[in-house]
């Protein structure tokens, strides 16, 4: 059986995405990652896709005028590889996807949405929020993208603790765990064709056991 062909959308360190290489390296995550794409020059994970071998591709969003033309450019590139699948790992800017590629785009974000989510929402500021709401349980979701922040539909969420002297760091480090779990399991569950993207919901096909 053919593997299935991965783009991966970063913004910085490429943590998740170095993530992913391992899982790969391990043989946990039977897929062909075929390019990276940044949307800010010089960041590290660029530097960890190379140490990769994978082909990198940088669209600056500041270098495009609006979101529309950072989404075109963003299109070619990555309708290019034809990937069966494009994963965000970290990716902070708004993508207007082309109707080729909808239904094959999925996002990490780090907290349990809808709770914690949209434009704003990234990184520490999003655990600053969960602490300062007093939520005991927190966590990360992967969703499919639609045009909007964080509002596609969900595909899996995977759940932390909250600790009573919890800071933003501590819980950032806590989240970014389940995450490792979670993302390459939602890869997993695409490749095997468990799930899908039907309008404004995910269709699932048997138990979530990926």
């Amino acid at each position: 059986m053919t593997r299935p062909r991965v783009t991966v959308l970063i913004s910085g360190t490429g943590r998740s995405l170095q993530n992913l290489l391992a899982e790969q390296v391990q043989g946990r995550l039977d897929v062909e990652f075929v390019r990276v794409v940044a949307s800010r020059p010089g960041v590290r994970g660029l530097e960890v896709a190379q140490g990769a071998s994978l082909p990198t591709t940088v669209v600056a969003r500041r270098e495009h005028s609006d979101t529309d033309a950072f989404s075109r450019q963003l299109d070619e590139v990555v309708i290019q590889d034809e990937p069966d699948l494009v994963v965000m790992a970290g990716f902070l800017s708004l993508w207007r996807l082309p109707d080729a590629l909808r239904g094959k785009v999925i996002n990490i974000h780090p907290s349990l949405l809808p709770a914690f989510g949209g434009k704003g929402f990234y990184g520490r500021r999003v655990h600053e929020a969960v602490l300062e709401a007093g939520v005991r349980l927190s966590g990360c979701t992967v969703h499919f993208v639609d045009d909007r922040y964080d509002q596609g539909p969900i595909i899996l969420q995977q759940s932390c603790e909250v600790l009573p002297d919890d800071d933003a760091d501590t819980l950032a480090a806590r989240v970014f765990s389940v995450e490792c779990l979670a993302l390459p399991k939602a890869i997993r569950g695409f490749a095997a064709k468990r799930y899908r993207c039907e309008g404004q919901k995910t269709t699932y096909e048997g138990p979530i056991d990926w």
